[in-house]
């Protein structure tokens, strides 16, 4: 009874207690179901609305600049890299702007900001920044664009003068901006300059970009460029803030074949040239014969008396006669066709020619010219009447055949070159209704003219020499990469097979070892390294005429003779110093560049070298320190005979029989002269300061003689001279 009088009381209780809960629910249920209402009404109800209100809380999109990537060398070191370079410019009709302040300001003004523009920049003197920026101020018509300074700066000079007088201001009231440019840097200057080539320095403002001018840079910009991002300035808690909706791409990165130091050696030696024999211009290439990888490409030209740069890159673009380099690809025609054999002799008789009216000559024709002499001394001699008599021989009734069979050894091949603007060679055919073939033509065409032919491409025919027949394709990059992982790669493509038979192609090596050991190239010869090529001299036309412009000398070959590393060619114009001469100039350009790489970049097994009959097998140490001494012979691993030894210092002396050093105690007494005859500068100076002595040095090497004698009492201050040897 009494269990039922406390649930009855308990029932009205619980029943508050659940109304309660149903009340927070409905309450939370009507609240939710307000949101939803809202969030619809928000979403598709007002959507135009809110589009707009969202649009009033930002400023229009600003496109975000990619990085260009950069270009390296073959061995990762940096050739051309994106700098930002700032126009500066003042907006004197700035709303903020207030001309009193500008005027008068003690902080801000006109005279406080010429004075830290003119220490700045030091293109005019304070009052004369003063007079300049009042001009631009007082204009009848005030300028929204008047150069601040007119150059243009780096980041960090735009950083410095934000914070000078009156610039440190906002936009509005300075009326202070900039134009950012992209400048393109090249830390090793006009190495390779015009292969890698040039951008434009103003910025595509539709899409953000830079462009390529020329070289790998055009040839490559949509990979360099990258792809622009986009921010936007939004309002958001009273202020405004910048805001990225689309991150920037940078471009990727380039690694080309060149290599810096091949790059230089070919440069230096070329402008040293250049500048002995005044010519107006030159063209160097080196090529590295199994992969046709282009190791090293310039091209100088005179800018004014004594200085040269680079301006066109004459080695692929320049479609110009070749000259004599060419008489090596119109004899391979001709073994091959099997019309003449290397012994076959032919009568040059004076140096003087004529045929169908045209008068044809060899270069020593002042000589009394070379008489009766064999196909391969034609080459040897660089004789035109040789090589064109023994062409018209065998082609004077077919000129087509011959044609052919310069298509069929690669001489009119398409390299597909990646630099824009690469020439082509041009060698026409008899049947040509564009261009008049001639009853000359075909013997001036065997000796070089006629013909339209870029260095690189009779690089590349004799780089098939050198590379056994197998002709290949000049490579300028070998990869493209992504912030350091490579993206696509490069690999040698071979261009023909082969340009010609395995007897022709050693008939043809030996001519182009004869030509540098008994021909024209003898001044190519080296002791060091041994040098096969085919040098080359042509007149160069201007208008159709000839003797007028001068001419262009040329030694195209490649080295070691025997296996074959690199191939190169020079190539000069118009030479004002000395007798045009291809062995000479041209050639000695090319001794130069191959006894330099021999230096530097061949490999060598020293142990299959012969000794240098004054090498030193066994060092002679220094005396001096005991414990530095110890540690060298340790590591060279040299016995040492030793009598007691008790102090720091020792002498040092080799015993002829037994090659060992045998080591002795050098007594140092104070206030006495130290003995430092057989020591080193350094050990030498050491003791003689620590006794209270100067030292004077003359010579290298170890001390021969010291001008006071040891033992002698000190005097303080006094100079010991030093002999070494």
């Amino acid at each position: 009874m009494a269990e039922e009088i406390e649930q009855n009381e308990l029932t009205p209780k619980s029943n508050r207690v659940l109304l309660c809960y149903f009340l927070v629910v409905l309450l939370l249920g009507l609240v939710a179901i307000g949101i939803v209402l809202r969030a619809f009404d928000t979403a598709f109800v007002e959507k135009d609305k809110w589009e707009k209100v969202a649009e009033s809380q930002k400023r229009p999109n600003h496109l975000v600049l990619p990085g260009r990537g950069n270009i390296y060398s073959s061995d990762g070191k940096l050739m051309a890299t994106s700098v930002p370079r700032y126009y500066t410019y003042i907006d004197f009709q700035a709303q903020g702007l207030n001309r009193d302040s500008f005027l008068y300001s003690k902080q801000n003004g006109v005279d406080s900001l010429a004075f830290y523009l003119s220490r700045k920049f030091r293109n005019r003197t304070t009052a004369g920044y003063k007079a300049y920026l009042l001009r631009g101020l007082n204009m009848k018509k005030s300028n929204r664009q008047y150069p601040l300074y007119e150059g243009r700066i780096s980041y960090s000079d735009l950083k410095e003068i934000r914070k000078y007088p009156f610039l440190r201001l906002n936009r509005n009231k300075s009326g202070f901006y900039t134009r950012e440019m992209v400048q393109r840097q090249k830390p090793f200057g006009s190495l390779a300059s015009r292969t890698i080539g040039d951008i434009y320095g103003e910025i595509d403002l539709t899409t953000g970009l830079t462009k390529g001018k020329n070289g790998l840079e055009l040839q490559y910009d949509s990979l360099l460029r990258g792809e622009a991002g986009l921010s936007s300035v939004r309002r958001v808690g009273g202020g405004w803030t910048n805001v990225v909706e689309v991150e920037p791409v940078d471009g990727m990165d380039v690694r080309t074949t060149i290599d810096i130091n091949m790059q230089d050696i070919t440069e230096k030696s070329l402008v040293d040239m250049l500048k002995k024999i005044d010519a107006n211009s030159g063209t160097a290439v080196v090529m590295e014969v199994a992969t046709g990888e282009v190791k090293a490409i310039t091209n100088m030209a005179r800018i004014r008396e004594g200085v040269y740069a680079e301006t066109k890159n004459h080695a692929v673009a320049d479609e110009t006669e070749p000259g004599s380099t060419f008489k090596v690809a119109s004899i391979m025609v001709a073994l091959e066709d099997g019309l003449c054999q290397p012994g076959d002799t032919v009568d040059v008789g004076n140096g003087i020619y004529m045929y169908k009216g045209a008068r044809m000559t060899d270069h020593n024709n002042n000589k009394g010219g070379y008489g009766r002499i064999s196909v391969e001394q034609a080459i040897w001699y660089s004789s035109n009447i040789g090589v064109a008599k023994t062409i018209l021989k065998g082609y004077e009734k077919n000129p087509t055949k011959f044609v052919e069979g310069l298509y069929r050894i690669g001489m009119n091949a398409d390299l597909r070159l990646e630099i824009p603007g690469a020439g082509r060679a041009k060698i026409r055919m008899p049947n040509d209704t564009v261009h008049y073939w001639s009853k000359t033509a075909l013997p001036w065409m065997s000796f070089g003219y006629e013909t339209q032919i870029p260095p690189i491409y009779t690089l590349a025919f004799f780089n098939a020499i050198a590379n056994n027949g197998k002709m290949v394709r000049p490579m300028f990059t070998k990869e493209i990469m992504r912030n350091g992982k490579t993206v696509q790669s490069f690999s040698t493509e071979v261009i023909k097979p082969s340009i010609c038979s395995e007897k022709t192609l050693a008939i043809i090596k030996d001519m182009l070892l004869g030509v540098v050991e008994k021909g024209t190239g003898k001044a190519v010869h080296s002791d060091i390294i041994s040098i096969a090529g085919k040098t080359g001299t042509a007149q160069i036309a201007t208008g159709g005429v000839y003797r007028t412009s001068g001419h262009q000398v040329a030694f195209c070959g490649y080295f070691p003779a025997d296996e074959p590393k690199y191939s190169c060619i020079v190539v000069i114009r118009q030479p004002r110093i000395g007798y045009p001469s291809g062995g000479t100039m041209s050639g000695g350009v090319v001794k130069a560049i191959a006894e330099k790489i021999y230096a530097s970049h061949m490999i060598f097994d020293i142990r299959k070298m012969e000794p240098d009959s004054l090498a030193v097998k066994f060092p002679q140490p220094k005396s001096g320190d005991w414990e530095a001494l110890e540690n060298v012979l340790d590591k060279l691993d040299i016995n040492v005979v030793t009598d007691s030894i008790s102090t720091k210092w020792v002498s040092a002396k080799r015993e002829e029989e037994s090659d060992e050093i045998k080591l002795k105690d050098i007594t140092i007494r104070e206030g006495l002269v130290p003995n430092v005859v057989g020591m080193g500068a350094k050990d030498a100076v050491f003791l003689l300061e620590s006794a209270g002595l100067r030292a004077s040095l003359n010579g290298m090497g170890r001390v021969s003689s010291q001008s006071v004698s040891a033992g002698t009492r000190v005097s303080k201050g006094q100079t010991v001279a030093l002999t070494l040897k």
